[in-house]
């Protein structure tokens, strides 16, 4: 009776997995592919030196970029754990404690507010689904739909619903057969914005603006902006890879997995800059002032394109469509990490972890959602609460969390260690590159993202 009760404990708590190496590639990529990939690149990339900006960017990917992934994805792998169980694999002081809680509670904070923004692009895909492409178009139209507070709100259900539903069906059930549907439609849909927008008139000075690097327009802040542009791009610092790792086996080749997620990556990020980069510059006449950052790209920026194309709707329908699996593919990667850590440090059921994280979307994303709206008169250091979050867990928890990364490998797991899980089944042909940088250049790229980033929100320099 005992031994059934214990066996059916273990089930209960039995670690997912996937089913092999393209399951996780597709899920890691589906992570890493997201809103800082499509709203965020195109615009450093056409303020920060075009070319150039790729250039540095590219170089960041597969050095910085590299060591991270591989880093927190052997660590995952080698201890079994989310973050917060594997730091403690490796010692039981509060330092420990600390590095793998920032890592485990920044997914928890981000998915909510993602998640409304997951809202607001349903929300214009059903308008396009509608053929409302010139109402979505018209200027206030964004400004509106955000401030009306239980419109975003139920938008954001909505998309939090899915994402639930998947996570509640597993890993491999849930998190890679959605990956596997998604990511292959999201490149597909990339592709077609991509080559439509590159054919436009007027598009030709845009594509060679953002392909050809020209040194003139290099500038240290060309390194900087790419610098934090990769970290945020790849899920780095976030418990997903650690969570993701832990889900593999041993025979999974950890650096070739790597760099597919790179390309994957990188691709997505290459389509994005041809989506919008020679579409916003054919519309403007060559104005780079008129691309815009973040929100303001997407949702009123590219409406305004669309609407000037002729065939706004269908345009509009395959973007709003390939953004709808990004951000859906981030988010589910996100929940999955929150999930994954509370059932290890709660021991509690899928079901029950769920519940829990249901309550932590409704607080932070109900007050997301109405920070524009009802509350908008509510403000943490001058900031609406979807603003607040998104400082606190990319500007400072996130570089907080790489440096205890860094840390935690340099004095306490070893070259030695690292080395031997990596080594179990990849050839590990970038291995000087990894010791090299991650001993001697790392830690001070994530302090330069950290303080750069700060400098921003404060307005000390802009990106």
């Amino acid at each position: 009776m005992c031994t059934n009760k214990k066996h059916a404990e273990n089930l209960l708590h039995a670690r997912g997995k996937f089913s092999g190496r393209i399951g996780y590639v597709l899920a890691v990529a589906g992570s890493a592919v997201g809103l800082g990939n499509i709203w965020r690149f195109p615009y450093l990339a056409a303020k920060y030196g075009g070319g150039m900006f790729l250039l540095v960017y590219l170089i960041l990917m597969v050095t910085f970029g590299y060591v991270m992934i591989v880093s927190e994805t052997a660590l995952g792998r080698m201890t079994k754990k989310s973050p917060v169980g594997a730091f403690h694999k490796f010692g039981k002081s509060l330092p420990f404690h600390l590095g793998g809680w920032i890592n485990a509670v920044i997914p928890m904070m981000i998915v909510p507010y993602y998640s409304v923004i997951g809202g607001w692009v349903l929300k214009y895909l059903f308008e396009y689904i509608r053929g409302n492409a010139n109402l979505v178009a018209q200027d206030g139209y964004f400004n509106s739909f955000i401030t009306s507070s239980m419109e975003v709100e139920i938008w954001f259900l909505i998309f939090a619903a899915l994402v639930f539903i998947v996570i509640l069906a597993g890993v491999k059930n849930g998190v890679e057969r959605v990956s596997k549907v998604m990511m292959p439609l999201l490149i597909l849909l990339a592709a077609c914005v991509a080559v439509y927008s590159i054919t436009r008139p007027g598009a030709v000075e845009g594509i060679k603006y953002f392909l050809i690097p020209n040194l003139e327009n290099f500038s240290w802040m060309t390194v900087v902006a790419a610098m934090g542009q990769m970290f945020y791009s790849l899920s780095i610092a976030m418990g997903i890879l650690y969570t993701y790792g832990s889900y593999i086996g041993k025979d999974v080749d950890i650096e070739k997995s790597t760099t597919q997620v790179e390309i994957f990556d990188t691709g997505v990020a290459l389509l994005a800059g041809l989506m919008i980069i020679p579409a916003v510059f054919a519309f403007s006449g060559g104005d780079m002032e008129t691309l815009q950052a973040g929100p303001a790209l997407t949702f009123i920026t590219l409406p305004k394109v669309f609407a000037s194309m002729g065939v706004g709707t269908i345009v509009g329908i395959a973007f709003f469509l390939m953004f709808l699996f990004a951000a859906l593919t981030s988010a589910i990667s996100l929940l999955e990490t929150s999930v994954s850590t509370l059932n290890d440090e709660l021991h509690w059921s899928r079901g029950k972890c769920c519940l829990l994280m249901v309550v932590v979307m409704l607080v932070i994303g109900t007050a997301s959602s109405f920070g524009y709206g009802i509350w908008d008169s509510v403000k943490i250091l001058g900031m609406q609460f979807l603003d607040f979050f998104d400082f606190l867990t990319n500007s400072v928890m996130m570089p907080i969390a790489a440096l205890a990364t860094c840390i935690l490998i340099l004095k306490v797991v070893g070259f030695k260690r690292m080395d031997a899980e990596i080594e179990q089944s990849s050839d590990f042909k970038r291995k000087k590159l990894y010791h090299f940088f991650l001993k001697y250049l790392a830690s001070a790229c994530v302090i330069i993202i950290l303080l750069s980033s700060i400098a921003n929100v404060l307005g000390w320099i802009s990106m």
